[in-house]
C-alpha cells in the first residue's frame, strides 16, 4: 500500500524507513521500525489527516493496522505488545426511547409499554479506539447505570481489548452486561482490523437482512390494520404477542389473515403463558391459519413438554426462552424439541455465542432467528452482522426498530422493503450520537 501524502508525510515516512524510500507496507526495512516511536505516532496523525486515508469507509489508521503488513510481524523484537492495547475505561448509560404507532402501546400477556430501555456501553482503549455496545434492561427492577459502570471498570480496565475468547472464558458479569461489553469489543476489534464484524465472523452471506415486524396483542380490527400497513411497508413477516386469552389470540390471527391473506408469514408468541394441554388446544385452533410457527407457548423447561407439543400438533414450534447459550441449543437439538430457535445477544452473552448457535443450527439443518428485545441501534447492528455471516439466520429476524421515536445513532438504520442493509464500515459500522444519549438518558 503506497500513500502519496504531503511533503510532511514524506519527511516523516523517510525518517521511519531510515531514508530507504520504500513503499509503505512492502519495505524491507519495515521490520526494523520501532512501533512506539514518536515519529510513527506523528506518521499516523498525518496520514489520518490526508485525503489518501479517507476512502469510502473512512478507515482510521493506527499502529495496529501496520502490525498486519508484510514483514513487520516476523521480527520478534517488535511483535505487538499486549500491554500497549488495553481497555482504559468503560462508560454505561441507561436510555429510554419512546415508541410510536403502530407499535405503541406494545401489549404482551404480562404488561403494556410505550417505550424501550437499553443500556449503552462505551469501551475505550489505550490506543485510542472506542467501541459501542448495548444490552436490554427493559422492566428490570433497581437497574443502575452507575453500578454497571463501576462493575465493568473494576474488572475490565487494563485487560486485553482484542481477545474476545479470553473475555468469554473469564468474564464474571451476568449475561446482559457481558453482552453489552462484548458487542463493544467486537466493534473495537473490527475497527482495529479495518473490517466489519461480519467480515471478522467469516464473511457476508447476505448484504441485507429481512425483518419480522413485531407487534403486541391486538383486537381483530387493529390486527388487520397493522398487518395491512406491514404489507404496504414491504415486510414479509409479522410476529404478534399472544397469551392473555386464547379466544383473543385466535381472533387476532383471524383478523390478520382476513386482512392480508397469506401475503405475510405469521408467527405468534404467547411467552410461556399456556400449559401443555392449553398449548395443544391453541395449536389445533390456529392450524387453519398456516402459521410459520408458534413461539414458546409453554414453559422453558422441561423440554419433554416441547417434544410432546410437537408430537401432538401440526403447527411448527419455535423456542426462545428455552434458548440461553450454545449448550441449551445442543440439548434442544438432541431431544428434537423445536423446529426453530431464537437466541438473543443479551441472554446468550453476546455476538460470539449467537454465532456458535447459528453454526450448530446450520449443521442440524434447522433455522435460527435473532430475537429482539426492543433494540436500539448498536444491538440492531449486532443482529445484522450475525445474520449476515451465518447461513442459519436465513429467515426474517425479529425487530421493533420500525416503531422507535428516534435512535441514539448519528445515522439511524433505514428499513427498506422490510429489510436493513448490513453495515460495511469497520466494526459494528455505527456511530453513537452523544446528544441523543443525553436527551434520552435515565438517571440511575
Amino acid at each position: 500500500m503506497v500513500f502519496d501524502g504531503t511533503s510532511a508525510l514524506s519527511h516523516v515516512s523517510s525518517e521511519l524507513f531510515q531514508e530507504k524510500q520504500q513503499p509503505l507496507g512492502l519495505a524491507p526495512g519495515f521490520e526494523s521500525l520501532n512501533p512506539n516511536s514518536a515519529s510513527l505516532k506523528l506518521f499516523f496523525k498525518l496520514i489520518n489527516s490526508c485525503d489518501c486515508a479517507k476512502g469510502k469507509n473512512k478507515t482510521h489508521y493506527d499502529k495496529r493496522y501496520f502490525y498486519n503488513l508484510r514483514g513487520f510481524h516476523h521480527n520478534p523484537e517488535h511483535s505487538m505488545k499486549r500491554e500497549d492495547m488495553q481497555i482504559s475505561s468503560v462508560a454505561v448509560w441507561v436510555v429510554e426511547v419512546p415508541q410510536i404507532a403502530p407499535i405503541a402501546p406494545y401489549r404482551s400477556h404480562v404488561r403494556s409499554s410505550s417505550a424501550t430501555r437499553s443500556a449503552i456501553v462505551r469501551v475505550d482503549t489505550t490506543d485510542g479506539i472506542t467501541g459501542w455496545g448495548e444490552h436490554n434492561v427493559n422492566f428490570l427492577p433497581d437497574i443502575s447505570a452507575r453500578k454497571m459502570q463501576a462493575q465493568a471498570n473494576e474488572w475490565l480496565v487494563g485487560r486485553d481489548d482484542l481477545d474476545i475468547a479470553l473475555f468469554h472464558r473469564d468474564c464474571p458479569f451476568e449475561s446482559r452486561l457481558k453482552s453489552g461489553v462484548e458487542l463493544a469489543l467486537w466493534d473495537i476489534r473490527g475497527k482495529a482490523a479495518g473490517l466489519s464484524v461480519a467480515e471478522l465472523l467469516g464473511g457476508v452471506i447476505r448484504s441485507r437482512v429481512s425483518l419480522a415486524a413485531c407487534m403486541g396483542i391486538q383486537t381483530y380490527e387493529r390486527a388487520g390494520e397493522i398487518a395491512s400497513w406491514c404489507v404496504e411497508q414491504g415486510f414479509s413477516t409479522l410476529k404478534t404477542k399472544a397469551g392473555a386469552d386464547m379466544d383473543e389470540d385466535v381472533e387476532m390471527v383471524r383478523g390478520i389473515r382476513d386482512a392480508v391473506g397469506d401475503r405475510l408469514k405469521l408467527r405468534i408468541d404467547p411467552n410461556r403463558s399456556y400449559s401443555l394441554v392449553e398449548a395443544i388446544e391453541l395449536c389445533r385452533r390456529v392450524e387453519e391459519f398456516n402459521l410459520e410457527y408458534i413461539e414458546q407457548p409453554i414453559t422453558a423447561e422441561p423440554l419433554s413438554e416441547a417434544v410432546a407439543l410437537r408430537r401432538d400438533t401440526n403447527v411448527p414450534l419455535a423456542l426462545n426462552e428455552s434458548v440461553v447459550g450454545p449448550s441449551s441449543v445442543m440439548q434442544i437439538l438432541r431431544e428434537g424439541a423445536a423446529e426453530f430457535v431464537l437466541p438473543d445477544t443479551h441472554i446468550a452473552g453476546g455476538i460470539q455465542p449467537c454465532v456458535i448457535i447459528g453454526r450448530l443450527c446450520e449443521a442440524a439443518g434447522i433455522p435460527s432467528i435473532m430475537h429482539c428485545g426492543h433494540d436500539l441501534g448498536p444491538k440492531t447492528a449486532a443482529m445484522l452482522h450475525v445474520a449476515a455471516a451465518c447461513s442459519a439466520y436465513s429467515l426474517a429476524n425479529d425487530s421493533t426498530y420500525y416503531g422507535l421515536e428516534n435512535d441514539i445513532l448519528t445515522e439511524p438504520f433505514r428499513i427498506e422493503a422490510g429489510s436493513i442493509a448490513v453495515p460495511t464500515a469497520p466494526g459494528l459500522g455505527i456511530d453513537v450520537d452523544l446528544e441523543m444519549l443525553d436527551q434520552y438518558q435515565v438517571d440511575c
